[in-house]
């Protein structure tokens, strides 16, 4: 086994137990978003275990890769990268989330939580502060990179596309967007409620560096990351085609799970699927 397959075994491995985790926390709190919280596994995954710089034990390091979701809704996903890490325990996630007082609410609260960068939940507004980080390390020479995971649905916000004409502008390398483009939202479809496409050619036409890749396929996601460390003078943007409740037969492409949370019976049902041999 080389050293590629050996990171991908590793990382599929953690993103099966980060859905598991996700989806019995959700279950626990009654309440939750797992089809984005599923899709966007395994692109947190690649990022919080092999791509970004950052240390559990100095959470606040200055020159720490920043990590900001824009889509606050997918938090699920993010707490359970973030326990898995060590930042806190699986047993708060578990127990604690979306409950009255707690610091791990069902959108990121970083004032409450400060283990995230920035509070999130009011969609479209994540690139512009992940923009503002961006700018901020390139006054001060730093090298650290800030990483930004957006929603397709969101992306219909304009604020977004204020920061698409602006980020190149600044010619911010250090910025890598990603699209969790999972074809789904809310109120159904993206395609019928305001269709993005193309999306590719839309955002080279704002001068960013895109990428287009299987957002599930870990090859093609290291690959993705490792293009965007080469200095291109321009923002990168990843767009992740990804599948709305990955890894769970029943949820997958549904868009009634975008916001509902599974009884006791379908996380039981949704956990044996992720731990069978067909799950990848």
């Amino acid at each position: 086994m080389n050293d590629e397959d050996h990171t991908i075994e590793k990382l599929t491995q953690i993103a099966r137990e980060l859905r598991i985790l996700a989806l019995k926390a959700i279950t626990e709190a009654k309440s939750g978003h797992p089809g984005g919280s599923l899709s966007a596994a395994d692109i947190v995954t690649t990022l919080f275990f092999h791509q970004m710089s950052h240390d559990p034990q100095n959470p606040h390091c200055p020159d720490r890769d920043r990590f900001v979701l824009s889509k606050g809704h997918g938090c699920p996903i993010l707490y359970a990268a973030l326990a898995k890490a060590g930042y806190f325990p699986e047993s708060e996630l578990l127990t604690t989330l979306r409950k009255v007082n707690s610091r791990i609410q069902g959108h990121p609260d970083h004032v409450r939580f400060p283990f995230m960068e920035t509070s999130s939940g009011s969609l479209g507004q994540g690139l512009s502060i992940a923009q503002g980080m961006a700018l901020a390390a390139q006054i001060d020479k730093k090298k650290y990179k800030i990483y930004c995971l957006l929603g397709d649905g969101e992306i219909q916000e304009g604020q977004i596309w204020e920061t698409a004409m602006s980020a190149p502008k600044y010619h911010l390398d250090n910025l890598i967007a990603i699209i969790d483009a999972n074809k789904g939202q809310i109120d159904g479809y993206t395609k019928d409620v305001m269709n993005l496409s193309p999306l590719k050619q839309k955002w080279e036409a704002f001068n960013w560096e895109v990428q287009e890749i299987n957002g599930h396929n870990f090859s093609e996601i290291l690959n993705a990351f490792n293009n965007t460390q080469k200095e291109q003078k321009k923002p990168h943007l990843i767009i992740a085609n990804t599948i709305k409740g990955k890894g769970v037969s029943f949820m997958e492409n549904n868009i009634e799970w975008h916001g509902t949370a599974p009884t006791p019976e379908q996380r039981d049902k949704a956990i044996q699927e992720l731990t069978s041999e067909k799950y990848s």
